[in-house]
């Protein structure tokens, strides 16, 4: 009798986790937003945290993703000139903190390959008097369409091996370059790297009149430490500002006057800007702080 009410409570138990997970996925997702709706179920069940429910939904949203939706265009490249000495192109490879480099010819039309900054180490701590050749180190350049399907080319990075590929439009004309990078930050968010800026506040003092900002800090903050009145009916950050008064994405180096203010772009990318550098007319008077 024993033996059999111990089964039978054990029996029960494992029911009791089985109805549990079958009832999570009752009734079944027919479409994505069903779906959606079972892991927002799902995280209100804590079966779930936030974060894994915001990932998976973006897996979700990356398998819908062609690659002109996410690459870097062609006016945000940065490119390697074949013609140019190692100390014509070394300066545009440490500036840019980059690793992978297309290799152009004439144009941005014509790409003859892709040069990995590491392989130019060789060249640094060798002794031979061999003449440096860029055309010998460089590797072959992979090329997809825009409409491609960003989750088969994650796929095709991974089998393969390499993390750059060229964008090519309808014409055979090179739109724009995508990085495996590029697609997992889709997925888990932002991925900074030893060269992002790494700053704990909003706003940082450099020297005499010149402050480093990150793009997404509150207009309002802005305005009350810079002792200003940009129109916080208009954006919500200096970002907003900056994109209202350029009416386009910015790249890094492109420089803006405001007023007393002289904004330059440290740290950007093809989708959001990140750093500032913002230089103050030495005429105009700031708080210096921010209230409690």
């Amino acid at each position: 009798m024993s033996d059999g009410n111990t089964h039978s409570s054990n029996g029960s138990k494992k029911k009791s986790v089985l109805d549990k997970v079958i009832q999570l996925f009752r009734p079944e997702p027919k479409n994505k937003n069903d779906l959606v709706d079972v892991l927002t179920d799902a995280q209100s069940r804590e079966l779930i945290n936030p974060e894994t429910r915001q990932m998976i939904e973006a897996v979700l949203e990356v398998s819908e993703m062609r690659v002109r939706d996410i690459m870097i265009p062609r006016s945000q490249m940065v490119t390697i000139d074949r013609n140019h000495s190692l100390d014509e192109f070394l300066p545009i490879i440490l500036d840019s903190g980059h690793s992978r480099f297309p290799v152009i010819n004439e144009d941005i039309d014509h790409v003859d390959g892709i040069l990995l900054a590491k392989d130019l180490l060789a060249f640094g701590f060798s002794n031979s008097t061999e003449e440096f050749s860029l055309h010998n180190i460089i590797r072959p350049a992979i090329i997809v369409p825009e409409s491609k399907k960003v989750e088969p080319l994650l796929n095709e990075f991974r089998s393969n091996r390499y993390h750059m590929a060229l964008v090519a439009d309808e014409y055979g004309g090179i739109s724009g370059v995508i990085t495996i990078e590029d697609i997992l930050e889709q997925i888990v968010g932002e991925i900074e790297d030893e060269t992002d800026e790494d700053i704990e506040e909003d706003i940082k003092l450099l020297a005499n009149n010149v402050y480093l900002v990150r793009a997404l800090t509150e207009l309002e903050d802005f305005n009350e430490y810079f002792n200003c009145e940009f129109d916080e009916k208009s954006a919500d950050t200096v970002a907003g500002i900056v994109l209202q008064e350029l009416n386009h994405m910015p790249q890094k180096g492109e420089q803006l006057t405001l007023g007393h203010f002289d904004f330059k772009v440290l740290i950007a990318d093809s989708r959001r800007m990140q750093m500032l550098q913002v230089t103050v007319d030495k005429k105009h008077k700031i708080n210096g702080k921010l209230s409690d």
